[in-house]
């Protein structure tokens, strides 16, 4: 009986491990994108076609940075050339997912539409009207079972 006690337990805390979300970039815009994933290593890049390519992952905590950042170019090889970059980063931490979004060496999407937003439209949305970061802070937590879509040149 102290088996099946025990067995019973392991089971019931198995399923009480929630599900986890997953990061997924959408490119609506009109030219294709090169997208990253940079923790402690880097992986890609997965070229996503103009008017509808995506790319997701499902949330991860790296072993060496803690998050991830889902980097986004214009130019097939622009992680290596220094092309402007959006960054769309998350920290898994537990029960809870942290993100943002930020530009590094120039606004690689000036003049268009930059949304971050849950699929259940549960998490707080971040939204860059022309492409741009907005002054303050960009950083927002959801739970991690969510998933979050990042979009390129949202409607």
């Amino acid at each position: 009986m102290r088996f099946f006690t025990t067995l019973a337990a392991v089971v019931s805390s198995a399923t009480a491990v929630a599900a986890v979300g997953s990061a997924h970039v959408v490119n609506q815009c009109d030219e294709d994108v090169s997208v990253w994933s940079v923790g402690g290593e880097v992986a890609g890049p997965w070229r996503l076609k103009a008017n509808g390519g995506s790319y997701s992952e499902e949330f991860s905590r790296d072993a060496v940075t803690g998050g991830r950042s889902l980097k986004v170019t214009i130019p097939e090889d622009g992680l290596w050339t220094g092309a402007p970059q959006t960054n769309f980063a998350y920290n898994l931490d537990g029960s809870q997912v942290w993100y943002d979004l930020s530009d590094v060496f120039g606004d690689a999407f000036e003049g268009h539409k930059l949304t971050v937003s849950s699929d259940n439209g549960g998490c707080a949305p971040i939204v860059w009207e022309d492409g741009t970061p907005p002054a303050g802070s960009q950083v927002k937590v959801c739970t991690s079972d969510d998933d979050l879509v990042f979009t390129l040149c949202a409607a």
